[in-house]
């Protein structure tokens, strides 16, 4: 009998196909973990042990026991009421659970879980559980009510990044139109796993963001490449790819299908996918198919030129909540030789430092005085800076923020700019449009995540070496910015 953990939950919710390869793929195909999962590995457990110091000397840990003693330890801590369990173990038929915590209300228990972010997704404003913290908690309340220890309200609890006691009431429906239960949602993804687990059931890799630190990367690629899935497709997900696999089972059949032959009035053949959704896919797919496929505007975009032309870009550490550098390329007269980066680092991973760093950024760019254009990439930054502006209203206000950034000469290249291109890509990030018109980063690992990581060994060590590659990749992401803007301009001139 396969075993089902609160692990195998929360990958689910991500990638049901990791499941199914965790459970019947050779191990050895496996990536080796990169240095920042390792990173958060460690980072994650750190925390969790700083979470029991702080519960004082009232927890039974059982972190150090082996799987069987910890199962049996656990069930005589949970008859004997022990008020705190820290790192049980939970077990009915198939299903086990491992709960970082198990708390006594009452005369019955809660499960909840340490983790080192936010317990909401998202804004913390809006109150919106987290669907993979959601279904690993579920499970462990699942088991509890099975072993008949819990008081059947369905509720557990995130203790999150900031020691913050997060609610997680399983019973509520997921939001305002989505009106399933996160409990339905945990016996939904439950049953797919084991329907996955005895093959009455099968996954299929899928292309997505989840992909890029996951152990099998590199090999759900090849395949996917091999059989030429729709997932290849800039944002054409696993489910849109699950909804037109029958009509499309591979990117060549999209790319010579006629359109027109699944729209019927404002609707498609393909329910929550309309006709301009269908075309856009159906002309990416033409991109992917063509030999020498090339970038073009599907409508005209003005991308007037200024005597100043400054690129922005900022890097900042999640695990820290902490944003510890605002990076600036400045460009006069087109000309690239005149280039100069300007970099505004928080020395010390402190509150002081980070307002220090965030008020040099906010003085360079008013100094600018309307005269410059400033080109970023998404939302990130405008975002970014609205929380530091809430954090440090000494340097300017939220709104002074939102001002700044409604600002003609703030040009967002990706909402403004590059949504009104196709590419023969299969995703629109800066790192593979800047890659595929040219530009090469110095570092041989360039990723915000590697930053992180990078950030991390520099905060632990004072290297200087260390700071300098911090800076190189800042510099060479500002670049990248200036690299695509020119590149934009050409095509826009074809």
């Amino acid at each position: 009998m396969k075993l089902i953990s609160g692990s195998m939950l929360y990958d689910a919710v991500h990638c049901p196909h990791r499941v199914s390869m965790d459970v019947f793929e050779d191990p050895g195909l496996r990536d080796d973990p990169s240095p920042f999962l390792e990173m958060l590995w460690e980072q994650g457990w750190n925390h969790e042990f700083e979470v029991i110091d702080r519960l004082g000397d009232g927890v039974l840990n059982l972190f150090s026991l082996e799987a069987a003693e910890k199962e049996v330890r656990t069930l005589e801590a949970i008859k004997n009421k022990v008020p705190l369990i820290y790192a049980g173990r939970i077990r009915h038929d198939d299903l086990v659970g491992e709960p970082d915590l198990l708390f006594l209300r009452g005369d019955a228990y809660i499960a909840g879980d340490i983790k080192s972010g936010s317990g909401f997704d998202g804004d913390e404003s809006s109150g919106k559980l987290k669907r993979h913290y959601a279904v690993q908690v579920a499970h462990y309340t699942n088991i509890l009510e099975l072993l008949n220890f819990s008081d059947g309200r369905k509720s557990a609890v995130i203790l999150d990044g900031g020691h913050n006691e997060v609610p997680y009431l399983l019973a509520d429906p997921q939001g305002v139109r989505n009106k399933t239960t996160w409990w339905t949602l945990y016996l939904e993804t439950l049953q797919y796993i084991r329907q996955l687990l005895d093959r009455s059931e099968t996954s299929k890799a899928a292309l997505s963001a989840q992909c890029g630190h996951c152990h099998w990367r590199r090999r759900c690629e090849d395949v996917l490449r091999e059989v030429d899935d729709l997932t290849l497709i800039a944002e054409l997900g696993r489910a849109k790819r699950d909804l037109m696999f029958a009509s499309f089972p591979n990117v060549a059949s999209l790319a010579t299908s006629d359109p027109a032959d699944y729209i019927k009035g404002s609707k498609t053949s393909f329910p929550g996918i309309g006709p301009d959704t269908l075309q856009k896919f159906q002309a990416r797919a033409i991109l992917l198919k063509l030999p020498d496929a090339k970038p073009y505007f599907r409508e005209p975009v003005e991308l007037p030129s200024s005597e100043v032309e400054v690129f922005f870009d900022i890097e900042d550490d999640p695990m820290r909540g902490m944003c510890y550098l605002h990076g600036f390329v400045e460009r006069r007269g087109g000309v690239n030789a005149t280039e100069r980066y300007i970099a505004c680092v928080a020395l010390e991973p402190t509150p002081a430092e980070e307002e220090r760093a965030f008020r040099d950024a906010w003085t360079y760019l008013m100094g600018l005085g309307g005269e410059a254009r400033v080109y970023y990439y998404s939302k990130y930054e405008r975002t970014a800076w609205k929380k530091l502006a809430e954090r440090y209203p000494g340097v300017c206000s939220v709104g002074e923020v939102e001002a700044l950034f409604s600002e003609e000469w703030m040009v967002d290249l990706l909402y403004g700019v590059v949504s009104k291109t196709e590419w023969p890509t299969n995703n629109r990030s800066i790192k593979t449009l800047a890659k595929y018109l040219g530009f090469r980063w110095r570092d041989s690992n360039p990723s915000g995540a590697a930053s992180i990581e990078w950030y991390n060994q520099w905060v632990e060590t004072g290297s200087a070496e260390v700071r300098q590659r911090i800076l190189d990749y800042n510099e060479d992401d500002c670049r990248a910015t200036r690299v695509l803007l020119d590149g934009l301009r050409t095509i826009a001139k074809n």
